[in-house]
């Protein structure tokens, strides 16, 4: 099975280079690597050439935001098996591809999802919180949950079936994708419990309280587009979850 890991990046000349390297460590041997860049300005696009015989695809150009490029990431995507790796991002060991393409044609999955370490760049080897996908099923999509994306692998055929990512959202786009594809029990999906990929900290979506306001209005708004019920307080009721892992690291 070929797989294809996408990696959006802007300005990440910090990091791209640890993004890059972890995907070319991992011992499954077809791997396709798509890399979008939103037009940076920094030393990102010269990493990039310097590591063009590790990549398949390249577009640097400016989009308007975050999921445009990763549907431009999806148009190029030829693998049976796609996943989203971003450019602070790295996989937790070079055997995790291996091991879930393995599960998911075995088990003849439609989704296959793990847990994602979150770090803070000036102390890249200490966790500071785990996110525990095990907590998601789709009767807790009104809840706010969802599994964690950048530990989520699909088949292509999901991304044909239904569609990409709505681009009018500016945070909660992979909610409003993940509540569309799993509500209902729409595809066969399991969850593995142990940690796929290490995380940076300071991502959109972990950018303080403007953009946790944001987060949570736009969950909200996914939930009724796609026939949901649910409100502020089922939605604001998951940080106390939250907040346990930050306790119990």
């Amino acid at each position: 099975m070929k797989v294809s890991v996408i990696t959006v990046c802007y300005n990440s000349e910090v990091s791209i280079q640890k993004t890059l390297d972890s995907v070319a460590a991992q011992s499954w041997p077809n791997i396709e690597h798509i890399v979008i860049d939103g037009a940076s300005t920094d030393a990102t696009v010269d990493i990039i050439h310097n590591n063009l015989q590790r990549i398949a695809h390249f577009v640097s150009e400016q989009d308007s935001g975050v999921y445009q490029a990763m549907n431009k990431g999806l148009q190029r995507a030829t693998g049976d098996l796609i996943a989203f790796l971003n450019s602070d991002d790295v996989f937790i060991d070079p055997q995790v591809i291996e091991a879930i393409v393995c599960t998911m044609r075995d088990e003849n999955l439609d989704a296959l999802y793990g847990d994602v370490e979150y770090f803070r760049a000036s102390a890249p080897h200490r966790t500071v919180r785990t996110y525990d996908s095990g907590r998601f099923s789709p009767s807790r999509i009104a809840w706010g949950w969802m599994p964690a994306h950048p530990a989520l692998f699909l088949r292509r055929a999901v991304y044909q079936r239904f569609g990409g990512f709505r681009e009018d959202y500016r945070i909660a786009g992979d909610f409003e994708f993940s509540a569309r594809i799993f509500k209902d029990g729409r595809i066969k999906s399991k969850y593995v419990g142990r940690v796929l990929v290490r995380m940076q900290m300071g991502g959109l979506s972990t950018a303080g309280l403007s953009a946790t306001y944001l987060l949570n209005k736009e969950i909200l708004r996914a939930c009724r587009q796609n026939g949901i019920s649910s409100n502020w307080l089922m939605v604001m009721s998951k940080y106390f979850f939250k907040l346990r892992e930050l306790l119990y690291v």
